[in-house]
């Protein structure tokens, strides 16, 4: 599944990976090949593990954006200005609106922003590679600069959250089913060949002979094992909820943290006055007019 998608497919999704994607591994299964999943994000893998996804519906909405986005940028130049409008009005409403119907190379290359070039690695790039030809060579490494700078910090960011995305959806999955997670040292990039591509060769090469390497999984701390039968009574909400997992997304609730800081106030009302009985009789005594 390399380079199968036109680089200016913006309604390619998740859900259209997966079912493309679980096609294939079952073909290889059947001729006892090893399916091997690179690249990407953890997202997409996740899809393929386990049933995370809804299938979305199917309109006539969606399909037309689809036919729009699969134009490439080629048989967009060909279209006119106004033709070219009204296609970039419907995948774009907002970038329409401030662009003139007639300047078609500037909607053309709009579509620069859509599809595989919201990547990392594309669009930091994009005011550099779409500058007018009449500007300077100072002004145009500039772009350059800001460019890789720009690249550097989304790159970083993007890393942690993706460790975070691995702590928090692979190794604390309430589950049984969670494949065993690898951790590579690569921050010493000198030592890339000795803490990085040895041992994951050595991983690969033993699972692929059913065999155990000498590297030890990932192991989470804190994860314990999820009743689905268990049995949790909220005396705040008066509810019954079944299962661990059930119940721990309710403790989260919107309801549920209402009605905790709806009893702490009350605690805290009757703690401020000890004698509310005795203050009531006070109140309620009459008391003659002057």
């Amino acid at each position: 599944m390399i380079s199968f998608v036109d680089p200016l497919v913006s309604g390619y999704t998740v859900v259209d990976f997966r079912n493309k994607a679980l096609s294939l591994i079952e073909d290889m299964h059947r001729r006892q090949k090893l399916p091997i999943i690179v690249g990407g994000t953890n997202y997409y893998i996740e899809s393929i593990l386990w049933k995370v996804l809804i299938d979305p519906g199917q309109g006539s909405d969606t399909e037309s954006k689809g036919d729009v986005a699969s134009k490439s940028k080629a048989e967009l130049e060909k279209l006119g200005g106004p033709e070219l409008h009204r296609w970039l009005k419907e995948v774009d409403p907002d970038m329409a609106a401030i662009l003139h119907p007639h300047d078609a190379r500037k909607i053309a290359s709009q579509d620069y922003q859509h599809g595989i070039f919201q990547s990392i690695g594309f669009k930091e790039f994009h005011q550099y590679l779409t500058a007018s030809e009449n500007i300077s060579q100072e002004e145009r490494d500039k772009l350059k600069i800001e460019g890789i700078e720009s690249l550097k910090q989304v790159t970083r960011r993007y890393a942690r959250k993706q460790n975070k995305w691995v702590r928090n959806r692979f190794l604390k999955r309430p589950a049984s089913n969670v494949p065993p997670v690898y951790g590579l040292d690569v921050t010493d990039v000198t030592n890339w060949e000795t803490t990085v591509l040895t041992p994951a060769l050595e991983i690969l090469d033993c699972l692929q002979k059913g065999e155990q390497p000498s590297a030890q999984p990932i192991r989470a701390e804190g994860v314990e094992p999820r009743n689905k039968r268990s049995h949790h009574m909220c005396d705040l909400c008066d509810k019954v909820i079944i299962g661990d997992l059930e119940w721990t997304a309710h403790q989260k609730s919107k309801n549920h943290l209402y009605q905790v800081r709806k009893r702490r106030k009350a605690e805290q009302a009757s703690d401020q006055d000890p004698n509310p009985t005795e203050h009531q009789n006070v109140t309620d005594r009459q008391v003659p007019v002057l």
